[in-house]
């Protein structure tokens, strides 16, 4: 199949971009090369067995560029990161929002276009269900909302049941559960998720869109302070300081190795399924394991600093229910997170190491500055 992949130089894209070329699909890439990831470069990893295609999908004519001849699109081109969201609302709603529209207006006004068109998969994120599902053993299964800024500010981390108070077991997160964006990062891919079905359904293009939980792995940007846990952590050990930590590093989530994606893009590519899945390992991970494992990897004598901070916007827990994609995609994550990191570990050896986040948390700061 003819393939266009926005956002194809980037840590997902290119990896999604190997597997399609390797599987005979004659793929596009297009990608503006976003200096705050690239410094405006084509990455050396880049396929050449692909056509990279310089463009920004806030530009309709760069879509209508990309769009021409291709069968299927993966639309994975997207401004990442909870807290540089807050304070550049405008660049990733343009971006995420806008940039996804654009797509939709091309194809409504190329009617040639779009009957090419056989499918679309759209990322959408974990971001958008807010705090995670837990359990009470009095009151059953629970969707509490965002934690209290007075109960933030003692120190009071943990997520008590609403109706009774009692303790809580946080659980896997369903499709099914509501959504509760507590970010502008995540509202914009609620919107984005939001055009594409809309749209599907509409134009009836075949739509699919995957909810990613914490991806992980080779070509992750190390440089980018709003790329990721994982990389943030293994760049700051890799120059000489210590990996921050808020709250008290007992929060919960789930990371999900590249390869395993890898897996789910093809399985959903080569299918006929539509529909919105998680895509994670199901597998809940403490932030704390994570620097602490970056650091046995590492053979690091740099302790992770657990600050006790807190950050607006930052949910207690979350983790994917798998059950969904198992069942209809025979999907499920074999990556564990040691292996994973080790793998992210020796792809940071051959990078050059540039400390930005004291830089990024100093601009939060400057806006959402809260400690208790």
């Amino acid at each position: 199949m003819k393939i266009l992949v926005t956002g194809g130089a980037g840590f997902i894209g290119s990896h999604i971009v190997d597997d399609l070329v390797e599987n005979g699909h004659n793929v596009t890439i297009m990608d503006n090369l976003e200096e705050q990831v690239h410094f405006g470069k084509k990455p050396n990893y880049l396929n050449k067995d692909a056509f990279f295609l310089r463009g920004d999908v806030r530009k309709k004519s760069d879509w209508l560029k990309a769009l021409k001849g291709n069968e299927v699109i993966i639309h994975l081109a997207a401004a990442v990161g909870i807290s540089q969201s807050m304070y550049k609302p405008t660049y990733y709603l343009n971006t995420n929002s806008i940039g996804t529209s654009n797509l939709y207006e091309i194809l409504l006004e190329n009617e040639e276009i779009r009957k090419g068109i056989q499918k679309i998969i759209i990322p959408s994120s974990k971001t958008i269900y807010g705090e995670g599902t837990y359990k009470c053993d009095k009151c059953g299964i629970i969707f509490p909302d965002v934690r209290e800024k007075k109960q933030l500010e003692k120190a009071e981390w943990k997520i008590k049941c609403p109706h009774c108070s009692n303790n809580t077991k946080s659980i896997g997160t369903r499709e099914n559960k509501s959504i509760n964006a507590l970010s502008i990062y995540a509202l914009s891919k609620y919107n984005t998720e939001n055009i594409a079905l809309n749209y599907g359904s509409a134009l009836k293009i075949p739509t699919f869109v995957f909810r990613g939980f914490s991806i992980y792995g080779p070509r992750q940007s190390l440089s980018n302070p709003y790329s990721g846990v994982c990389s943030i952590f293994l760049n700051r050990l890799k120059c000489g300081k210590q990996p921050l930590i808020f709250e008290d590093g007992k929060q919960l989530r789930d990371y999900v190795f590249i390869e395993d994606v890898k897996n789910f893009i093809s399985k959903i590519t080569d299918s006929d399924t539509t529909g919105v899945y998680n895509l994670g390992s199901g597998n809940p991970v403490s932030v704390l394991e994570i620097a602490k494992t970056l650091k046995e990897i590492t053979d690091s004598d740099i302790e992770p600093k657990v600050t006790g901070e807190y950050r607006v916007g930052d949910n207690r827990h979350d983790f994917a229910d798998m059950t969904k994609a198992q069942k209809d995609l025979n999907f499920r994550a074999k990556w564990d997170i040691k292996k994973g990191l080790e793998k992210l570990s020796e792809w940071g050896d051959t990078q050059k190491t540039k400390e930005s986040f004291d830089k990024s948390e100093k601009i939060r700061k400057k806006y959402f500055g809260v400690k208790r």
